[in-house]
């Protein structure tokens, strides 16, 4: 059995980046992984679908065309994540967050027009639960936004001792 560690001192650099690397990135890189492979195989649907039927109404085709646009930006954004050589979790979920608020903000709004024009049962229930999904949306990003502003505060907090300290 060995003693507490009495040492208050930081681990070195290089075992904080192998921690980093081994503890931080092996699911978060898996869950990238998995969202690029889904957000490209259906991207390549929708955008097959739009491209193979051109007897299409317009606005199935102007749907089909931001389904596509949506998707090719979730495969740009885990491209981005997996190609990255630090891990910066917390800058990613702003993005997540970011791009999260927009595309339901888009649904919710498309779908809001769709049950003023329609008057369907449908097209509002589409129309509620895009609210309900923005509204997801909107706190996953301001929690995330919360995250990265701590990290600022505390990483100036940080350099300011720094350089108080004589060296």
């Amino acid at each position: 059995m060995t003693a507490p560690r009495t040492d208050t001192s930081l681990p070195e650099t290089s075992d904080l980046q192998r921690l980093a690397r081994t503890e931080l990135s092996r699911l978060s890189r898996t869950g990238h992984v998995v969202l690029l492979l889904a957000a490209a195989g259906l991207t390549t649907v929708v955008a097959s679908l739009w491209l193979t039927e051109p007897a299409l109404p317009a606005h199935t085709s102007a749907a089909f065309a931001v389904m596509t646009i949506i998707g090719l930006a979730w495969v740009a954004f885990a491209l981005w994540v997996l190609t990255q050589k630090q891990v910066l979790l917390v800058r990613q979920r702003l993005v997540a967050g970011r791009m999260a608020v927009a595309v339901c903000g888009l649904f919710a709004g498309g779908a809001l027009v769709a049950a003023v024009i329609t008057s369907q049962r449908a097209a509002w229930a589409a129309a509620a639960m895009g609210a309900l999904l923005l509204g997801v949306a909107v706190f996953i990003w301001r929690r995330a936004a919360a995250d990265v502003a701590t990290l600022v505060a505390r990483r100036d907090e940080l350099a300011r001792e720094l350089a108080r300290r004589p060296r």
